[in-house]
């Protein structure tokens, strides 16, 4: 089409690997993987958690993940809610350990061939952890394997080519996404997400943060904010909601972002970009409302709900990438304008804080007002992140 790939219109000229999902209507989950399929789904692994991904993802027997033209799609499997971030470190070892044994081949590979294949294996080895590696060489992988299959070779040089070809689909390099909700990423399997992100691991996280257990009925968890109604929150929840991107931030070494598509589908595009490229492991934190939210307007709106809530305050968007910090900048970037509309108009068009007024009318005044200051001081943190000189 010409237009970047990485842009808002851009992105939409390319078939969505993801289709016919069992997912509620208006789903808040299913449009950030229809676009991580646009962007990449020739070339993903998605470890998925248990929870609404995992069940609206493989409704048995019609699987909504699907191919493009030459038959590439995202290679998918499933975990439990407190072991998924560990079966995405076991799919990026293995996958690390298939690279490393093609570069030994084409390495040695080298000394014995000339001509367009000498110059093919030598692109391809000189394209080894360049940074967003993945985007930038699969030309290059696949002029590599071209070029070798066309090529006529003996002895040794032979060998190395059969071994090759053999593994070839390990030639281009693949992308690893963990996918999950917030009742896998910040409660159950809290524990095996931060062993994972505190290593250099080139790892990726899509976290679609509903703000409560959704799959299994609307129970509170750490990302449930105060005020909010849930199962075991009956009252309300009383306790702020883990800021896990802030959390995160304080290793220094991972790629973290804030992102909801129907407020900024630019920042959203953008953050996706920079965590693929990024050469550790990055996470995107993406706002989702759900059908237990309650919207007073319905599911039809769930993109309008992300949209009012950024533009009160609710929920911020941002970057922390930590190559800034090469080139002498501040790593945070706050995307988020400062709030413009009502906090508490926001929270009255939704029924999980909107039904606390009708049973619990004086508590209802106390949380809310708690959860409004709560985000002006959330914002006020990041305003000052953002303005830190280096």
């Amino acid at each position: 089409t010409g237009l970047d790939k990485f842009s808002v219109k851009g992105s939409q000229f390319n078939k969505p690997l993801l289709e016919f999902s069992g997912a509620c209507a208006g789903c808040g989950e299913t449009p950030y993987m229809k676009l991580l399929t646009q962007l990449f789904g020739s070339r993903m692994f998605v470890a998925n958690a248990t929870g609404c991904t995992q069940a609206w993802g493989s409704a048995l027997p019609c699987i909504p993940y699907t191919t493009d033209n030459n038959g590439h799609g995202p290679a998918w499997s499933n975990s439990l809610f407190e072991d998924n971030a560990e079966f995405a470190m076991g799919m990026y070892l293995s996958l690390a350990q298939q690279r490393e044994a093609i570069a030994e081949r084409a390495k040695a590979l080298l000394p014995l061939v000339e001509g367009e294949l000498k110059e093919a294996v030598q692109h391809w080895i000189d394209s080894l952890g360049i940074q967003n590696e993945g985007e930038v060489t699969s030309a290059i992988s696949r002029k590599f394997i071209n070029v070798l299959k066309q090529t006529p070779l003996n002895g040794k040089a032979a060998e190395l080519k059969e071994y090759l070809l053999a593994h070839e689909e390990h030639i281009a390099k693949k992308t690893i996404w963990m996918y999950g909700g917030d009742g896998w990423a910040y409660d159950i399997g809290y524990g095996g997400l931060d062993h994972v992100m505190a290593t250099d691991a080139n790892v990726n996280i899509l976290l679609v943060d509903t703000e409560v257990y959704s799959n299994t009925g609307g129970q509170s968890s750490k990302a449930t904010p105060i005020g909010a109604v849930a199962q075991f929150s009956a009252a309300g929840r009383r306790y702020n909601k883990k800021d896990l991107g802030r959390l995160l931030m304080t290793y220094g070494h991972i790629y973290v972002a804030q992102v909801a598509l129907g407020a900024n589908p630019a920042q959203l595009i953008k953050a996706i970009k920079e965590a693929e490229a990024y050469n550790g492991p990055a996470i995107v934190i993406a706002y989702a409302p759900c059908i237990n939210h309650g919207l007073s307007k319905g599911m039809g709106f769930s993109q309008m709900e992300m949209k009012k809530a950024v533009d009160c305050g609710y929920w911020h968007l941002y970057r922390y990438n930590p190559e800034r910090i090469k080139e002498g900048k501040n790593p945070f970037t706050l995307d988020s304008k400062e709030p413009t509309e009502s906090f508490r108009e926001f929270l009255m068009g939704e029924t999980r804080y909107a039904a606390l007024t009708r049973t619990f009318p004086e508590a209802a005044e106390e949380l809310f007002a708690k959860a409004e200051a709560n985000a002006k001081q959330k914002y006020a943190i990041y305003k000052r992140m953002a303005d830190e000189q280096v």
